[in-house]
């Protein structure tokens, strides 16, 4: 039997599309509009790419001591995703599911929800999670796409160098400097979810050492469907702007200067408990949020082993709408400080402020018992890196320490351990502890959830029984004892394979626990259950993430993301709490990524991208099957036109369930035309 040669099957596969696409043609090798710098690397280098999420220094990422994936620009590109949480479905270890057309469930090994709370995210070192609740609202979380240099994904914690609520992994998104940003970059399109999007960025030299850029981005979402069919009465639309100014003061000092404002409007449906029939309403809320930042940084290189840097933020946000009216400020500044002390040891210690203060409005569906709360969170951190046997065996010590307002002085330690028998080989393990403080919901917040009628099977008394969600003040943090172990291997300079494994021991985890009833007679006489929050739960997850790249041939990438995870979650004896979002069962045990990249033409891409994720017991959800697949043509050196089919296998499908509304939204096939222009 004779065998296809790599080159006539590239040449095949070509002929189909070019016939399916309306017969482009390719005139030459044209580069494409928007070049990365990690586009052309071989899989080998990529594995060396430098990473600083692990220890908050440049190393490279094959020589991490940690489970980090790395979502380069040129994977953001081809995936065809448009948000940053779409993009995130690639990392192995991470669970992504859209609740509705604005909101997404974010989470790492385990606790999945719509308040998802052991993820620490950060863009370009700015800390993006929301004291409210201790999570990410990912509707307002947005970039150029095409500005983002890459996305380092730790899986694990990370609370020595980041500290409290970087429990489960930090999310890293870092973006290119002005200078790798010159020029004109224009890209626009829609389509039938996504009806309208466009952005402009610039960027320029302000002189021999200052480059600069700038930028305006909107999106617009159509609403997603009922289980009937109909309008979730979920769209939403966001506007943007921002700019970056890097200037080096002298060849060893560089200040940045970044900033953003945004304002968007979303539509939401909440099912609100009433004490009247039918108990229930519906009600269509228009929240407006907004946001500001300004960020300044401020870098010195001493040589290649210390150096040091300066970070100041400032942070606003807004969120106006019927469940949750909020204004927060927030007040940065991050230190930090490399050197190494002696010859085999190098060591990083750092200092940082943060103040944070919020306003809950009276109209607020959630009722704060204050409604305006300060706080202020001081903290140090020291970590050593010995480095023995000839540089091969590295061990790694540190902790942070933090005081908050709300449980007072953690400690967060950690130990990592580092093995490089050869080359293409490395192995890691790693002990850690990690805390996740409360929030402001958990401490002094109240959420009515549910009414039981009148003398009905649940409620036999002639009044209606309220269920509402209380804060308490005694509610302690979250611990995690964490155990890791990883292997690197870089079988031959085509084909590189990630193995991580998790053993994670969680104490004290958040509970509620019905409380003494009490009377009210406002607006009408009716009897309240306090549901209060609790430590009062514990238990054991545990998995492992695997992750293959192989590039079989030159024009073909072939990218596999593996993960599997088992939680053992349970009450203290005694205790009748039941959990409080994250609960076991909300999180896929198994979830697959596949995808491919095809260079068919110096002209043509074709990428296809297969996931399975694995069903939700607990919310009722079934494990289901996607696939996303896109086309793009370089019609002229400056000029990008893509195709994008996104969710194929099916006309729609529920991927979570929102814990208000409590009505899986449905997520819909769709396309959308892209044009990239850069000049």
């Amino acid at each position: 039997m004779s065998t296809i040669k790599p080159r006539t099957l590239r040449a095949v596969v070509a002929t189909i599309v070019l016939l399916l696409g309306g017969g482009f043609s390719a005139r030459g090798d044209v580069p494409p509009a928007e070049t990365s710098q990690l586009t052309d690397l071989s899989l080998e280098e990529l594995m060396n790419i430098e990473v600083t999420s692990v220890s908050k220094k440049a190393e490279p990422l094959s020589e991490s001591a940690a489970a980090i994936y790395v979502i380069t620009s040129e994977d953001i590109r081809r995936s065809g995703a448009r948000t940053i949480a779409d993009a995130l479905r690639m990392a192995p270890g991470l669970q992504v599911a859209r609740i509705d057309a604005n909101e997404w469930a974010v989470t790492s090994r385990g606790f999945s929800g719509e308040f998802a709370n052991k993820l620490l995210v950060l863009i370009d070192g700015r800390s993006v999670y929301t004291p409210l609740y201790s999570g990410v609202f990912w509707d307002v979380q947005d970039v150029v796409l095409d500005d983002i240099e890459r996305i380092e994904v730790i899986r694990g914690p990370g609370a020595t160098l980041w500290g409290a609520n970087a429990v489960n992994g930090v999310i890293n998104i870092i973006t290119r400097e002005a200078a790798d940003s010159r020029g004109s970059l224009a890209q626009g399109g829609g389509g039938t979810e996504q009806q309208g999007f466009g952005s402009f960025r610039h960027g320029w030299s302000l002189g021999a050492n200052t480059y600069a850029r700038a930028y305006g981005k909107y999106v617009g979402y159509d609403n997603l469907a009922t289980v009937e069919g109909e309008d979730a009465a979920d769209g939403w639309d966001a506007l943007r702007f921002g700019f970056r100014i890097d200037h080096d003061l002298s060849a060893a000092e560089a200040l940045t200067v970044q900033g953003d404002i945004y304002t968007t409007s979303i539509s939401e449906e909440h099912y609100v408990p009433v004490l009247t029939p039918p108990y229930y309403d519906i009600v269509e809320d228009h929240p407006d949020n907004a946001g500001g930042n300004l960020l300044t940084r401020y870098s010195r290189q001493y040589g290649p082993d210390a150096d040091l840097a300066l970070q100041i933020y400032f942070d606003r946000t807004e969120r106006h709408g019927f469940y949750l009216w909020e204004n927060r400020n927030t007040f940065d500044v991050d230190f930090q400080h490399r050197f190494r002390l002696w010859p085999a040891l190098e060591v990083v210690w750092g200092l940082g402020y943060r103040m944070t203060d919020d306003y809950i409005g009276e109209d607020s569906f959630a009722k704060a018992s204050n409604a305006r709360r300060s706080d202020d969170l001081p903290s140090a951190f020291l970590q050593g890196e010995w480095r023995l046997w000839d540089e091969r065996v590295r061990l790694t010590a540190g902790t942070k320490f933090e005081h908050n307002d709300y449980t007072g002085f953690e400690y967060q330690p950690n130990s990592r351990l580092l093995w490089l028998p050869h080359e293409k080989h490395a192995l890691w393990a790693a002990v850690s502890r990690a805390v996740r403080t409360p929030s402001r919901f958990e401490h002094d917040v109240r959420v009515p959830f549910l009414v039981y009628p009148p003398e009905t099977s649940e409620n036999p008394l002639p009044m209606p029984v309220l269920l509402a969600a209380y804060g308490d003040e005694a509610f302690a943090s979250e611990e995690l004892l964490a155990y890791e172990f990883g292997y690197r291997l870089v079988p031959c300079e085509r084909m590189t394979l990630d193995l991580a494994l998790f053993y994670n021991e969680y104490d004290q985890l958040r509970a509620g626990e019905p409380a003494t009833a009490i009377t009210d007679s406002t607006p009408s006489y009716h009897l309240v259950i306090p549901f209060v929050a609790n430590n009062d739960m514990e238990g054991e997850v545990y998995g492992g993430e695997l992750a293959v790249d192989w590039d079989p041939l030159e024009w073909l990438r072939l990218r596999a993301a593996y993960s599997h995870l088992e939680m053992d979650l349970r009450t203290n004896p005694g205790s009748d709490a039941q959990p409080l979002g994250g609960e076991e069962g909300g999180s896929p045990e198994r979830q697959l990524s596949l995808r491919a990249g095809l260079d068919l033409l110096p002209r043509i891409d074709l990428d296809f991208w297969l996931r399975h994720v694995g069903e939700l017991p607990a919310l009722g959800i079934d494990s289901y099957e996607e696939l996303d697949v896109r086309l793009a043509w370089q019609a002229h050196h400056h000029l990008e036109l893509s195709l994008v089919g996104q969710n194929l296998l099916q006309e729609q499908h529920a991927e979570f369930t929102s814990e208000i509304t409590d009505e899986p939204i449905q997520v819909q096939r769709g396309f959308y035309l892209a044009a990239t222009v850069g000049f």
